[in-house]
């Protein structure tokens, strides 16, 4: 059964007046309301929020990391563990074939379901998992493979034996190891890219956003919460921190905004997946021209510039 926003309550109605006239075999209606449909799409998403955009990122029928791998991946099989303590469901990783180009995936996985969302832990990685995503950038390293990063996440998990197994280490040595990889790498945040959780597997040659994802230090709840005392006001916390797509390619943050269809990635998994699809192409094909040591000075010159700026008097 497909779920619904706010303001997604008028697009609601007409799937449901198709489905009534469906069952009652009027195919006239049934064209007409079709159209009308596609018309409610425009009039909803043309302009949306920033709130909306965050609404739609955390959308539970949006694709995570796996439809994605399922549907641009070719005799894609998975690799487990750190090889130091256990595998971490939250992030999976993935090597296979993107248009006969052999790379790896790494992704970060919410899970569908309330045992599957128990077991990936909602997408909040453990350190292990971390461990589990570095270990296999580096084999593909060592192997001189490509490596896609699927950011989606609300942010690394805060727990006490998370913490006690070295959280904050693994995220700051992940952002030291991806900054000097000696390979071609590109990210992408398909939903939520949660503070330093979307980092650590964030640090690339190219980072792409999903039109309607978001990235962020902070959650919007957590902003409000800090600054106002009031989770509640998320929808100001959100349009203050600027955190959508657009929002961040014009600040420099980002490479590319990635389209999704007119009504969300949601509600076609297949046409989002090719957007990222021929996004990963493109960049493939710029950076495999790189000589290696030039692409990490890049990749370098890219992440120093970050933050940088000038106070005028």
């Amino acid at each position: 059964m497909a779920s619904y926003l706010d303001f997604e309550k008028s697009i609601q109605q007409i799937d449901e007046d198709i489905i009534n006239a469906q069952i009652k075999g009027d195919t006239h209606a049934v064209a007409i309301l079709k159209k009308n449909l596609e018309k409610e799409f425009y009039k909803t998403y043309k302009n949306l929020s920033d709130f909306q955009r965050l609404q739609l990122a955390r959308h539970p029928d949006r694709p995570y990391a796996l439809d994605y791998i399922e549907l641009i991946l070719n005799d894609a099989y998975e690799i487990h563990g750190d090889r130091a303590f256990k595998d971490d469901p939250s992030i999976v990783c993935f090597m296979g074939y993107l248009a006969g180009k052999k790379l790896v995936v790494i992704g970060e996985q919410k899970g569908r379901g309330t045992k599957d969302k128990i077991a990936r832990n909602f997408g909040m990685p453990h350190p292990e998992g971390y461990r589990k995503a570095l270990r296999i950038a580096k084999l593909a390293e060592k192997f001189e493979l490509p490596i896609l990063f699927l950011i989606d996440t609300p942010g690394a998990y805060p727990g006490i034996g998370a913490e006690e197994r070295g959280q904050s280490e693994a995220i700051a040595k992940n952002l030291y190891e991806l900054s000097d990889l000696k390979t071609p790498t590109i990210a992408v945040v398909i939903g939520e890219g949660g503070s330093g959780g979307a980092l650590a597997i964030g640090v690339a040659d190219r980072l792409a956003m999903m039109k309607n994802s978001v990235f962020s230090v902070i959650s919007p709840e957590g902003c409000a919460a800090i600054l106002w005392n009031d989770p509640t006001k998320s929808e100001a916390a959100t349009k203050a921190m600027k955190v959508t797509a657009t929002e961040l390619k014009n600040q420099g943050l980002i490479d590319e905004v990635i389209d999704e269809p007119i009504n969300g990635a949601h509600r076609n998994k297949e046409q989002a997946a090719t957007a990222i699809a021929d996004y990963v192409k493109k960049s493939l094909e710029e950076l495999e021209k790189i000589d290696k040591r030039e692409l990490i000075a890049h990749r370098m010159q890219k992440i120093l510039k970050l933050g940088v700026f000038n106070e005028k008097k």
